[in-house]
């Protein structure tokens, strides 16, 4: 049975169009930040009295100076690295870089707002004070709401995207502020609040959008040779900023050092494995570029809850090793079986590069915190890194490990709670979603240059072609 709001929205020809929706939102945002958005002391003029009051000697010691690298190196991530990393349909690339484009600038001034108002209101004034760090904390925001729409590539219109990305980052907000502030999990690098929620919380939109007869489109989930060099492009990008992604919010000092030390090897790790099983499980020894392009990306994902904490650098190496493996036979094996069984249309796998490295990245950090110990971190590592202060005081390391698992089930309950109800709200037929046999086509939404030859049959077993067929054999090369 239909409700109210339903029943209209399936017997009415209303549809939100883009520019519609565009406007309005932009408009929203000027009245909203007019009354609520403010510079920090730190941006704002009065700098300079603060210097004074404060005994600052510099303007060293502005936090932009200290922030800015690791902001700059985000926002790449964000915009050029999973923008390119989504470029690989041969017909979809306006789309994937595109609108990436639009969701990451229309959900940054959302999340200044939200996290704004969880985190940096100013109660004397009623004001939200902004700095360097809200930006990168917003572009992580973002980064959630991007990864979900991985597991809706092709599939959703602007507008469902849009109305995905208001809800995402809305409920990440809310996570975040349970798991950082009631919850106190450390998460600097985002495996649980970024990669676990965002990953659940698009997964289970695609399953809510099912679509049944999407292989009128099979012809169009293809690869062709320049679609996928264009995405490496993108994995290239974020393997080498990842560093920075997972340290940018560190404490000043040994934390972010260690943060980057941890990241950078558990990457490296990641590489040699992820060709190693690509090169096994794949016929005649051949690599297949889905795992090259994705899988070596996801002990940067593992390692992000961990970064900040004493794990020692081959633990950071055996993270990279196991996500490597994992990640890379999730392509080959539980990707269609999501889709077959689950019916789960993951276009990019972010199961295997966010949900799965995600959930060992909670794992891990719950570990490692309550293993932590005054001998390994001395008694002033130890209060620093894991905030025992004020009402944490007199926490101890084997309580906390039990905050960062609660922390990976909060994540885990907003993902998938929030993308069933976000799922059922984008069903509705009022949002202009494509029709079976146009998705993963730019023609649909982009104005397109005509080709100069037309596109050959692509055969069902080559790259990124989900295979009907499904058997536990090594399986072809896919992504979803």
């Amino acid at each position: 049975q239909r409700t109210f709001l339903g029943h209209w929205c399936f017997n009415t020809n209303v549809r939100f169009s883009l520019p519609a929706v565009c406007v309005v939102w932009q408009t929203a945002m000027i009245i909203l930040f007019g009354v609520f958005i403010r510079y920090d002391e730190e941006s704002d003029p009065h700098w300079l009295e603060h210097k004074k009051l404060n005994n600052i000697s510099s303007d060293i010691e502005n936090d932009f100076y200290f922030r800015y690298p690791s902001f700059q190196d985000v926002h790449v991530m964000i915009f050029v690295g999973f923008g390119f990393l989504m470029t690989f349909l041969k017909r979809y690339s306006f789309g994937g870089v595109g609108f990436n484009f639009l969701i990451a600038a229309f959900g940054l001034q959302w999340a200044l707002l939200m996290q704004g108002w969880f985190h940096s209101l100013d109660y004397t004034d009623g004001k939200i004070k902004i700095g360097i760090e809200n930006l990168i904390n917003a572009d992580f925001c973002v980064a959630g709401c991007l990864i979900a729409y991985g597991a809706l590539l092709g599939k959703v219109s602007p507008v469902q995207l849009m109305v995905l990305t208001l809800f995402g980052i809305t409920l990440f907000a809310v996570e975040e502020y349970i798991i950082l502030n009631l919850i106190h999990a450390r998460d600097a690098g985002g495996s649980m609040v970024i990669h676990t929620f965002g990953a659940y919380y698009g997964l289970s939109i695609s399953w809510m959008l099912y679509r049944p007869n999407l292989d009128q489109s099979s012809r169009l989930q293809g690869s062709v040779y320049h679609s996928d060099v264009f995405a490496t492009i993108g994995t290239l990008f974020l393997w080498m900023f990842w560093p920075s992604f997972n340290s940018a919010i560190t404490d000043h000092g040994d934390g972010q050092h260690r943060a980057v030390i941890n990241t950078y090897l558990a990457l490296a790790s990641t590489v040699l494995t992820t060709v190693a099983m690509s090169s096994l499980f794949q016929k005649h020894g051949k690599l297949d570029m889905v795992h090259v392009q994705n899988s070596t990306l996801a002990g940067g994902v593992a390692v992000g809850t961990a970064a900040e904490f004493m794990l020692m650098p081959y633990g950071s190496l055996i993270v990279g090793f196991c996500c490597g493996v994992i990640s890379t036979l999730g392509y080959i094996y539980i990707s269609p079986f999501l889709e077959k069984y689950m019916k789960v249309q993951d276009t990019c796998g972010v199961h295997n590069l966010h949900a799965m490295p995600g959930v060992i990245g909670g794992i891990v950090g719950a570990i490692t915190a309550a293993a932590a110990s005054e001998s390994v971190y001395g008694h002033e590592g130890l209060v620093k890194t894991f905030d025992f202060e004020g009402a944490f005081e007199k926490m101890e390391p084997t309580t906390q490990g039990g905050h960062q698992a609660g922390g990976l089930c909060v994540a885990l309950i907003f993902g998938i709670g929030g993308g069933m109800i976000v799922g059922a709200i984008l069903r509705l037929p009022i949002w202009g979603d494509p029709a079976d046999d146009n998705c993963f086509d730019d023609e649909t939404y982009w104005e397109v240059p005509e080709d100069e030859e037309s596109i050959p049959p692509v055969l069902q077993y080559n790259n990124h072609i989900a295979d009907t067929n499904f058997s536990m054999e090594p399986y072809p090369r896919t992504r979803s």
